[in-house]
């Protein structure tokens, strides 16, 4: 059996729904609640749906975009590779212009021409029996041996031995060198030898009455019948008696840097050139063996 409460119950809510059935049809304001109700709810759901394919759209754009970016700046980097490597060369081809106008500043003695060349490779060191460079001339393109090699600074070396297209040229600091030079101040003469690699060069058989000084400059004396008079050699380092022998110990560093050769300039000799002076040529005395370097070299040795 239903309880009256619940009877009453029932009835309560049917007449509030009818009155207020009634009270909507004479004023719609139930129909205007549940329209602008129905509206905002639909308006919030569309625009949260709306937000979200935008959001998703905007990612999907980013995301294109950066892998466009991405691409772009990979191709910047293989162009910024590329242009550096253009650079290096263009430093380089820059360097070694800058070289070649100095060797062609440098005018040859008169009776002597000038040719050009290239260091190829570099023989130095304990191990190896010279101090010596590969140069890509030969006696068939105008390298024979005792032909002299300079560079703007100074003199480098000779010619030691010459194939067709390629010679091998004789460094001031090795031990079988020997120049005859002179001092440019005090006209001092003496014979110029290697010692080594890296080490000073030892003016010989300097009497102890040449009026040497500190940082005079040693030019060649044109008596060795391999160089021309007047190529600056090297500079004089120190200047003291020896207690050994009775010729002063002199020492010099040479004025090229024979470490960063690159290029070199080849004196040679034109046709019907005569040495100053001389009727006949003296026998070359240069790039001797270690045999004849010694034979005559009395003087101390490094300092």
């Amino acid at each position: 059996m239903i309880p009256k409460r619940l009877l009453l119950l029932i009835a309560c809510i049917l007449l509030s729904f009818l009155g207020l059935y009634s009270w909507n049809q004479r004023t719609s304001t139930l129909d205007r609640i549940a329209t602008v109700t129905g509206l905002e709810v639909a308006g919030t759901v569309l625009k949260a749906i709306h937000g979200a394919q935008d959001t998703v759209a905007g990612i999907w754009k980013k995301y294109v975009h950066l892998v466009d970016v991405q691409a772009e700046n990979e191709r910047l980097q293989a162009e910024n590779e590329r242009l550096r490597v253009l650079l290096t060369l263009a430093a380089e081809d820059n360097a070694e212009l800058v070289r070649l106008r100095e060797l062609l500043r440098l005018p040859p003695p008169e009776g002597w021409q000038t040719l050009g060349c290239r260091v190829l490779g570099r023989r130095m060191g304990p191990t190896s029996p010279l101090i010596a460079v590969t140069i890509g001339r030969g006696y068939l393109t105008g390298a024979d041996p005792q032909t002299p090699a300079v560079t703007p600074d100074g003199v480098a070396g000779v010619v030691y031995r010459a194939g067709p297209y390629t010679s091998t040229v004789l460094l001031l600091t090795d031990p079988g060198m020997r120049i005859s030079v002179v001092s440019q101040k005090s006209r001092t003469q003496g014979i110029l030898a290697g010692t080594g690699a890296f080490r000073p060069l030892e003016m010989l058989f300097v009497p102890h009455n040449a009026g040497l000084e500190n940082g005079e400059l040693l030019v060649t004396s044109g008596l060795d019948g391999v160089f021309p008079k007047g190529v600056p050699v090297a500079r004089l380092t120190s200047i003291r008696p020896s207690s050994q022998t009775s010729f002063l110990s002199v020492w010099a560093e040479p004025l090229a840097d024979l470490s960063k050769l690159e290029d070199l300039l080849l004196l040679v000799r034109m046709p019907g050139t005569s040495w100053a002076g001389l009727i006949d040529p003296p026998a070359p005395a240069t790039a001797g063996t270690a045999a004849d370097a010694n034979a005559g070299d009395g003087a101390s040795r490094q300092p």
